[in-house]
């Protein structure tokens, strides 16, 4: 059992894991897929126990698998957190970067920010997974997760990037032929295009108007005929003017800013969705993963800044410069 596992396995085992099937391994890896089979059954061999389980269509890792990812992983970091202690990559960071966003925002802006970084550091290699919902906290697949929202645990690391609001907004024709609501509750009245995305309670829309003493939190059931999970398909009905829609401001901000949409009940504040950058513990030391997020944040804070800035009143718009923040 001594040559059970070879250092050179560890990294092939989590590319394998990463591609999700031989055949995307063996472009990934410039092999062929023969070549990759070949290798796995003699890591097999070696181990004593199967690894992956292989159909016509599909791979999955065994519980034997899984703990092999597990520790090759946590293997893989620490040669490269030993390596930026030492100096090798401590001004320069290399490396492969596992990075996981949302559909919508991901395409947006983050993979034009990944573009910008990686002409600056050539020498690390990003792999971007888009998905509608996040990853489990506890899932160790990817390095960063962008998200919306602090997550609730300890046990990660979570930097905020950049405030961004949800705001409620239609389109002026809807408007002029259904009339702008005034109250939370006028909503119900309202053809609302309804989003279902990650683990907040769908046809809900909780809204907070007032301050101090009477300041007063709402939770809408809202109803329409238009719902997707898709945030972009979303913008767009709503620009077509069929609904009432809440969206974060990120998503949105240049259509209130030239007047394709308008806000709606400006007056009263909807949960936040700030941006955050989330990261394992584990993973503070790594020069790689500091300066994606240090670049993301700064790239971020600039797109906020460069465009026209706007400011929401009921219906109107005023050309302010905008930070993006609440």
């Amino acid at each position: 059992m001594r040559d059970a596992v070879q250092p050179s396995d560890l990294s092939f085992f989590a590319t394998l894991a990463a591609s999700g099937s031989l055949s995307a391994a063996a472009r990934e890896l410039g092999l062929t897929p023969a070549a990759i089979s070949k290798r796995l059954t003699q890591m097999e061999n070696r181990s004593g126990v199967a690894l992956i389980n292989r159909t016509t269509r599909r791979m999955t890792l065994t519980p034997e698998g899984e703990l092999y990812l597990e520790h090759a992983r946590r293997i893989l970091d620490e040669i490269d957190e030993l390596a930026e202690l030492l100096g090798t990559a401590k001004h320069n960071p290399r490396g492969l970067l596992r990075v996981n966003a949302t559909l919508g925002f991901g395409r947006s802006h983050v993979a034009p920010a990944i573009s910008r970084f990686v002409a600056k550091y050539p020498q690390v290699s990003v792999q971007l997974q888009l998905s509608v919902t996040p990853p489990p906290l506890t899932d160790d697949t990817f390095d960063v997760c962008i998200r919306f929202g602090e997550p609730p645990d300890a046990r990660v690391v979570a930097r905020r990037l950049a405030g961004n609001r949800r705001l409620l907004c239609a389109a002026p024709s809807y408007i002029a032929k259904h009339g702008l609501p005034t109250t939370a509750h006028d909503l119900t009245r309202h053809n609302c295009i309804g989003i279902r995305q990650g683990d907040e309670a769908y046809g809900v829309w909780r809204l907070t108007s007032g301050r101090g003493a009477s300041r007063n939190a709402e939770a809408v059931r809202i109803k329409g005929t238009l719902t997707t999970n898709d945030g972009e398909i979303a913008v767009k009905w709503a620009l077509e003017g069929h609904g009432i829609l809440m969206r974060a401001e990120w998503d949105i901000r240049q259509y209130l800013a030239d007047g394709s949409l308008v806000a709606v009940l400006p007056d009263h504040d909807t949960p936040n969705a700030d941006i955050f950058a989330v990261y394992s513990q584990r993973h503070q030391l790594s020069n790689r993963i500091r300066a994606f997020v240090d670049f993301i944040a700064e790239d971020l804070q600039s797109e906020a800044n460069g465009g026209a800035g706007w400011s929401v009143t009921r219906g109107t718009r005023t050309d302010v410069p905008s930070d993006g923040a609440e």
